[in-house]
């Protein structure tokens, strides 16, 4: 299928029959990804009542969420296999019970371990599945429009927690964590569970749609991208992207406490809810309009400038921290100039590698993802432990943010053009 679209010879456009089709695909896809958001973006509610349902420091509580992260992320290539193997129907049936079941099983942890077995590594898996394969169908099935597609799915991954942030607070505030993840762990895996039904593969006569030349490229399978310096470059993009963005979400709750703001009322809302709502529509929204911003100005470019917004956004943060207000507005601003990583790396990959393993070499570069997780949650944890201080953290992440949108405009913009230039010759 893949060489078809990957061809430099000029092809039709898919039969109108299937417009319809790939935009339902589309819509699921988007259902899938809202459903399995809770665990990562409401993570932040739940450090304090594990910390005395649990025991043990902050540090060792985040273990708890990077192990959710690394097994969504390191396991992705394997489960891009599987989807690809089996179908995606099924994987993503099985991800969605797994997913539910993580925060059913989460309910009764005790100890630490516990809860890295149940929200960390059976969470992690069942999210990875449904990430990894709902992203690696949307670039097969809108060949034309990858950036904006693969934006709409990540956008539901953002977007899916707005539905869940203030019902599971308030369910935490009168009922507790266990019964609030008992709830909503039925209730997450059951809609993810009933749109995996719809889910199915791209037919042939998709693959036959025309790809402007300027996105085509040879079929590369993993191995072969794994041997070419701008993976590589990409690979190390994104983990710094990832490290400051993951930080953040796994943090916040920790430093908004510490600031003296996370109970502050701001426009009658406690801050913390507030701004996590924020985030959830910032975090949506990014994802299909700078997706679609790539579409039209480029990969790169796009990247530049989201990955610097991000910088310049942390930097006002850290500086404005002791306003609620401005607290959860900038925390919005932030999100708008990260979540983008998960629509602009995935269509710039395709773009470079081609479609055929596209799931596949997707679930390799997800892996940055994780080490982020480990950058960004314990290891920035035991920085702050150390030094007294978020400032030397926040340093960090601003430093890792602009120096990725150098990268991009004035590293990877030459390098892969160069690769594609390789290429068509």
């Amino acid at each position: 299928m893949s060489t078809l679209i990957d061809s430099p010879v000029a092809r039709v456009d898919a039969p109108a029959l299937h417009v319809g089709q790939r935009w339902l695909q589309l819509a699921l896809g988007v259902v899938c990804m809202m459903a399995i958001s809770s665990p990562q973006y409401v993570w932040a509610l739940f450090t304090k009542p594990l910390l005395a349902q649990v025991g043990g420091s902050l540090a060792t509580l985040q273990v708890t969420f990077s192990i959710l992260i690394v097994l969504q992320t390191f396991f992705s290539p394997f489960q891009g296999y599987l989807v690809d193997r089996f179908g995606p129907r099924l994987l993503l049936s099985a991800g969605a019970v797994m997913t539910g079941l993580s925060w059913v099983l989460s309910a009764d942890a005790s100890t630490p371990l516990q809860l890295y077995l149940s929200y960390g590594v059976l969470g992690g898996i069942g999210t990875g599945v449904i990430y990894v394969g709902v992203v690696g169908l949307m670039v097969r099935w809108f060949p034309r429009q990858r950036g904006l597609a693969v934006g709409l799915v990540a956008a539901g991954y953002g977007f899916g927690a707005i539905a869940t942030t203030f019902p599971i607070a308030s369910s935490l505030a009168s009922s507790g964590f266990a019964h609030t993840v008992t709830v909503f762990g039925f209730l997450i895996g059951a809609v993810g569970l009933l749109a995996a039904q719809g889910i199915r593969r791209p037919p042939v006569e998709l693959a036959q749609e025309a790809v402007p030349r300027g996105a085509r490229s040879a079929s590369a399978g993993p191995a072969q991208m794994l041997r070419t310096p701008v993976f590589w470059l990409m690979f190390l993009m994104m983990t710094m992207m990832s490290t400051s963005g993951l930080m953040v979400i796994s943090q916040m709750g920790a430093f908004a406490k510490d600031f003296g703001i996370a109970s502050t009322l701001v426009w009658g809302m406690a801050a913390l809810p507030l701004a996590l709502t924020i985030d959830r529509f910032a975090n949506g929204l990014t994802r299909p309009f700078f997706g679609w911003l790539s579409d039209r100005i480029g990969r790169e470019n796009t990247m530049a400038l989201a990955f610097g917004l991000e910088g310049l956004a942390m930097a006002a943060w850290l500086a404005l921290h002791n306003d609620p207000l401005l607290f959860a507005l900038l925390s919005g601003v932030v999100f708008f100039g990260w979540g983008e990583i998960f629509s602009l790396f995935p269509s710039t990959l395709t773009d470079t590698f081609g479609t055929r393993h596209a799931t596949t070499n997707y679930g390799i570069l997800y892996m940055a993802q994780g080490i982020g997780s480990i950058l960004g949650g314990p290891i920035a944890a035991m920085i702050h432990h150390a030094s007294g201080s978020w400032a030397p953290v926040f340093g960090i992440m601003i430093a890792l943010d602009l120096a990725a949108a150098a990268l991009a405009l004035f590293v990877l913009k030459g390098m892969r053009s160069r690769y594609l230039a390789q290429v068509a010759a």
